[in-house]
């Protein structure tokens, strides 16, 4: 699926229709994941599974490090990732769209060695909790990193839903992939770090009174450089104009006498 990703735009009217046609996008990308998260699990349920799953520290068991995400244990255990993945998957690619893309091959492999190099010798891993747990990180650290509006606000309604992540990444639940958690959210945080700067600040929506401070710090500063107007120079000395109505006499000549 293209994702459209084009550079903020300067205009207000503008800016908000991209907004929109990002979170269409963002959606779309969401749903269609989520959707080849569903039939992979129908295509599961055909034939044995588990030469597609993560086997710990076995050679042949790197294989799942790609195809464990896509693969799910029960029904509950795919609805449980897919409304994650929808929520957060959306909430990522709409506000950072660049890095979420480039961030995902990251979160993806991180999921797998995670699960590989601290699993238990003889377990099977699978399941997308990895990458839900990656994205849930990289929605939250870049919300710290890079402090706009926007930032804070996805990072704010990440955690509000999902911040129990933060404490999943440990053992705590028997038959639970906190492996798979510790690499997905360690990919996460490694990838905000490295792709803070990959999508372009909005511009900053200022307030009208903001405005009204800039135009009279600005008007300030005109009157405290500029020269007064010729109109406000005071006039030090003006010319006398000749008086009007005034008949001056000539003398008589002697022929007039």
């Amino acid at each position: 699926m293209h994702l459209d990703m084009p550079d903020a735009p300067t205009d207000p009217e503008a800016q908000r229709r991209a907004d929109r046609r990002r979170l269409r996008t963002a959606v779309k990308a969401a749903v269609c994941f989520v959707a080849v998260l569903a039939a992979a699990f129908g295509v599961q349920a055909m034939g044995d599974w588990t030469a597609f799953a993560v086997r710990p520290l076995d050679p042949a068991g790197l294989l799942g490090v790609l195809t464990a995400p896509l693969l799910h244990g029960s029904p509950s255990h795919l609805i449980a990732n897919a409304s994650a993945l929808l929520v957060l998957g959306t909430l990522a690619l709409a506000v950072y769209p660049r890095a979420t893309v480039r961030a995902l091959p990251l979160i993806w492999l991180g999921s797998g060695l995670g699960a590989w190099l601290l699993g238990d010798p003889g377990s099977r891993h699978l399941g997308a909790s990895g990458l839900t747990h990656g994205l849930m990180f990289l929605v939250f650290v870049l919300g710290l990193l890079r402090r706009d509006r926007p930032s804070i606000a996805a990072g704010m309604i990440a955690f509000l839903f999902y911040g129990g992540m933060l404490l999943t990444v440990l053992p705590q639940e028997p038959g639970v992939s906190w492996q798979s958690h510790l690499g997905g959210a360690l990919g996460g945080v490694v990838s905000a770090w490295l792709l803070r700067r990959a999508d372009p600040q909005a511009p900053r929506r200022r307030y009208s009174w903001e405005l009204e401070e800039e135009e009279a710090q600005a008007a300030a500063e005109r009157a405290m450089l500029e020269p007064p107007r010729p109109d406000d120079v005071p006039v030090l000395w003006e010319r006398p104009e000749p008086p009007r109505g005034v008949v001056l006499p000539f003398p008589r000549r002697p022929h007039d006498e």
